[in-house]
């Protein structure tokens, strides 16, 4: 008995011992497999290369260059690999001197952890012909790792800037709302370059590879190359852009009060912008690579706010420019076209005198001459018959009070007043010298020049455009206005005449070899005491205190193709601050194709 009890237990653990051996030798294999592929298969993403951002005859505005960056070896912090790795540093610098050996340092380790096992970035990039002849010394040096690596590029600096944008690092937030950042490690971050940021940056790609134990890698198991059809075209046309620059900034002259305001050149069919300028600019190349403190500081502390896109994020009022639409107003609202006023200068409102900006008075007007001499008194007049929520719905339709919906982020809505708004504004009832002061342009409302352009292409085409800065004929978005042809004329000829009437607001400033049809406009920054018994005129005020100057424009008069808006701040009077600037605008679209004549 004792002897098969022996027997069964030497049986029973035998047993054990063999199935030990099964499970150790077999079927824990397939586990230990699959656990050792971990350890040695690696996934890496592979980034595309950004798109570029062509004008609309395809010329680069926005382009990477190649170059290299420098990593090295990870795990060298010990005391023990510190010399080699002040060695590798010190090999860096004698190379390329502008680099400083503590900032290497610091930058490595802070990079590098006992959990890290990729190669850690010391140098970002280095241009692809300073490091290529030194390309071979480093590749063959054990602890060195050489990329290339591609830099965002702006060839034309500072002409453009605030359309086409520019891009920086991405932050913490930004690879949050946009995981692929994480790899490509810039993003968009204004103009187009953000705004179609997810177009730009492409798709990733992958490459499974194995790895040695000292994270080599040996062979390349699969590979998926990302997509790069990334690349977007403009509706910009460089040439004009450049030309706008040079001809709004004196073609960089330093004088005592920089020009500062905006451009915009607009095609009244479908909404392109074929050039638009927000001035001063700012060199996007600047931020490619992280602004200096200094640089920063010097755009942010300018007056003039360079890093404002006052296209579309610049609120001014419209002052004389917005007296199309009023005039509209009145037409659609019971004022008859052959209504009149007899201007003498100013119209008493309660205790409050309104005066016209001619002191003795424009005499007997109607609605061509008001528009075509800017009288301030037919519409103080006009005004008070229909009513502040009249004109703002007139207003409204043209788009004023939102966003023209063009593809730049930041666009500002602007203010279209009414008795409404100021309830709900300012908890207050509206005044009938409030209503007056808007029939101008001046009071509560605002403006962007975009708004301006849009409202101007509507007046000369009878439909309202969405702008746009992207060639895609799927932006083209346009809203017939039904304005009724009659009142349409009028207004068109009251713009005619401020152009090429002797007695036209802008008739001795706009020179080009078409017709041009116009309005100016003076909005005043500060307001003018009732006291104040005769103006101060513009030049005789402190610069920041002169009125901003706006001229609007379309051309040809009788085959409308393109509108001309131009701001100028503190320019004082729209016909002389922008009339010759428009004019030359006009004569460059000629030469460039643009417009026959």
């Amino acid at each position: 008995m004792r002897l098969k009890i022996i027997v069964y237990f030497i049986i029973f653990v035998a047993l054990l011992l063999l199935a030990r051996v099964y499970f150790l030798s077999i079927k824990s294999n397939v586990y230990y497999q699959q656990l050792s592929q971990q350890n040695y298969i690696k996934e890496i993403a592979l980034t595309p290369t950004r798109g570029t951002i062509k004008d609309r005859n395809g010329v680069p505005l926005a382009i990477n260059k190649l170059g290299f960056n420098i990593s090295i070896t990870p795990h060298l912090r010990s005391k023990r690999n510190r010399e080699k790795l002040n060695s590798l540093i010190d090999i860096i610098v004698v190379n390329f001197p502008q680099f400083d050996s503590r900032k290497l340092l610091k930058n490595y380790l802070k990079n590098d952890s006992a959990y890290k096992h990729d190669s850690v970035e010391v140098v970002e990039y280095i241009e692809y012909n300073e490091f290529f002849p030194k390309y071979t010394l480093f590749n063959n040096i054990d602890g060195f790792s050489i990329n290339a690596v591609d830099k965002r590029h702006y060839p034309y600096g500072s002409i453009g800037a605030h359309i086409i944008g520019y891009t920086g690092k991405a932050s913490k937030l930004d690879v949050k709302k946009n995981p692929i950042s994480k790899y490509t490690k810039i993003i968009g971050k204004s103009g187009l370059e953000q705004f179609y940021n997810n177009k730009l940056q492409g798709n990733l790609g992958f490459k499974k590879v194995k790895v040695d134990a000292l994270n080599k890698i040996v062979e390349v198991i699969d590979e998926h190359i990302p997509l790069e059809n990334n690349d977007i075209t403009s509706t910009i046309d460089i040439q004009l852009q450049e030309y706008i620059h040079n001809i709004f900034t004196d073609n960089g002259k330093k004088t005592k009060n920089i020009r500062s305001g905006a451009v915009v050149v607009l095609d009244i069919h479908n909404g392109e912008v074929l050039a638009a300028g927000s001035f001063p600019e700012y060199d996007s190349n600047i931020f490619v690579n992280g602004i200096s403190k200094d640089d920063w500081n010097k755009i942010i502390n300018d007056f003039n706010h360079p890093f404002t896109n006052k296209i579309t994020s610049g609120l001014y009022p419209p002052g004389s420019v917005i007296k199309m639409g009023v005039a509209l107003a009145f037409l659609r609202n019971g004022i008859n076209d052959k209504f009149h006023v007899f201007c003498d200068g100013e119209t008493q409102i309660g205790n409050r005198k309104f005066r016209c900006w001619k002191e003795k008075g424009h005499s007997t007007t109607n609605f061509r001459k008001a528009i075509r001499e800017s009288c301030d008194d037919f519409f103080y007049k006009g005004s008070l018959k229909v009513g502040i929520d009249v004109i703002s719905d007139t207003l409204h339709e043209f788009g004023f009070g939102e966003r023209t919906n063009i593809d730049q982020s930041n666009e500002f809505v602007g203010i279209n007043p009414n008795k409404h708004w100021k309830r709900i504004k300012h908890k207050q009832s509206w005044y009938m010298g409030e209503t007056a002061n808007a029939s101008i342009g001046q009071g509560f409302t605002l403006v962007t020049p975009m708004q301006v352009a849009r409202y101007t292409g509507a007046l000369a085409s009878n439909k309202l455009q969405r702008p746009h800065f992207l060639k895609d004929d799927s932006l083209i978005v346009s809203k017939d206005m039904n304005i009724n042809k009659k009142n349409l004329n009028i207004l068109q000829k009251g713009m005619y005449d401020v152009a090429n009437h002797i007695k036209g607001t802008a008739s001795r400033h706009i020179k080009t070899s078409i017709k041009v049809a116009a309005k100016t406009g003076t909005a005043q920054v500060v307001g003018i005491p009732q006291s104040e018994k005769k103006r101060m005129k513009e030049h005789e005020l402190a610069y920041f205190k002169r009125s901003h100057a706006w001229l609007t424009t379309y051309a040809p008069y009788k085959k409308p193709q393109y509108v001309v808006t131009m701001l100028v701040e503190h320019g004082g009077h729209g016909g002389s601050a922008a009339g010759k600037i428009v004019g030359k605008i006009y004569d460059k679209l000629i030469e460039l194709n643009y417009i026959e004549k």
